[in-house]
């Protein structure tokens, strides 16, 4: 399993892309424009290219703070996000700033009318655990995800948030920081301790070998 200060570091480290499929040899920040202003006017293309370079992240961001259903839900969040953008202005970063806050909120709003009215799942086939076949190949496949997310778990819910966005929405301090309404400097104190927290229960097992990443923007 990656060390997740270590996963943390590569993300903050690499350049943030803009979209794969913008028109010509645009700068990345003119390209990106290029898809905003077309997807604004309607254009599919240009929408299906924002779904693209988004929406694995936000499933991956979903399915890692809980959601039941993330590919839905990530369906929810692009709809309201294709809804606001003719009020969106803004470069790249900002974009996926706005994306991300969509799906935080989509986020709460679903954890919230769990909390209310509990979860009950239909009964299927494919999920039913008492067939053994099926339930160790699916225990198999999810292993490197269910042990990452266990340590994730196990963090607070407020330091849970900031590290899965940092790590699984690949965002900044400063995007964090506007995603989840808090100062910037509170969101870079709970990154510390869910880092310091990750370090001990890693530390039982091996000793991570990543420097501290606390100050990263």
């Amino acid at each position: 399993m990656a060390d997740p200060e270590s996963a943390l570091s590569r993300s903050t480290s690499r350049p943030r892309p803009s979209s794969r499929r913008a028109p010509g040899d645009l700068a990345p920040d003119d390209a990106f424009q290029a898809v905003l202003l077309a997807a604004q006017s309607g254009a599919q293309w240009a929408c299906t290219n924002l779904w693209v370079d988004h929406a694995p992240a936000v499933v991956a961001f979903l399915r890692a703070r809980g959601s039941h259903e993330p590919e839905d839900l990530t369906s929810e969040v692009f709809l309201a996000v294709f809804d606001g953008l003719d009020r969106f202005e803004g470069d790249a970063a900002a974009f996926r700033t706005f994306v991300f806050t969509i799906a935080y909120r989509r986020l709460v709003d679903e954890l919230r009318r769990r909390s209310k009215r509990g979860h009950h799942v239909e009964w299927s086939v494919e999920l039913d655990e008492r067939r053994s076949p099926s339930a160790e190949q699916a225990a198999i496949e999810q292993l490197a995800d269910a042990s990452t997310r266990a340590l994730l778990d196990a963090l607070p819910p407020d330091q849970r948030d900031v590290m899965v966005l940092r790590i699984i929405g690949d965002l900044t301090i400063d995007q964090v920081a506007e995603v989840l309404g808090k100062r910037q400097g509170a969101v870079k104190a709970l990154q510390r301790r869910a880092l310091e927290s990750l370090r001990k229960k890693l530390s039982r097992g091996r000793t991570p070998g990543a420097a501290s990443v606390d100050s990263r923007e």
